[in-house]
């Protein structure tokens, strides 16, 4: 049968990409204006959260804290970090 799958790229988050629709269609899902509408909002629903993601994983590694440390990186090798009291 035919299906829409949304997922995301998986080469951005180098692992399995989840998927976030994985929906059975048939000519039916188009056949009146209402059930074409709401195969599209949950597409677009889909497409948004697989965005979302991938933004998400973007973020994460490019995000100082998220990047281990290594001398030449700006922290100074071997220096003691500061603790809160």
């Amino acid at each position: 049968m035919p299906r829409i799958i949304v997922t995301t790229d998986a080469s951005l988050l180098r692992n399995d990409a989840p998927v976030l629709l994985d929906e059975e269609v048939h000519s039916v899902h188009l056949s009146t204006g209402h059930a074409a509408t709401q195969l599209v909002e949950r597409l677009a629903w889909a497409v948004s959260d697989a965005e979302a993601a991938e933004r998400a994983r973007l973020d994460q590694h490019s995000s100082p804290l998220a990047r281990p440390l290594t001398p030449g990186s700006g922290a100074r090798h071997g220096a003691a970090l500061p603790v809160a009291v």
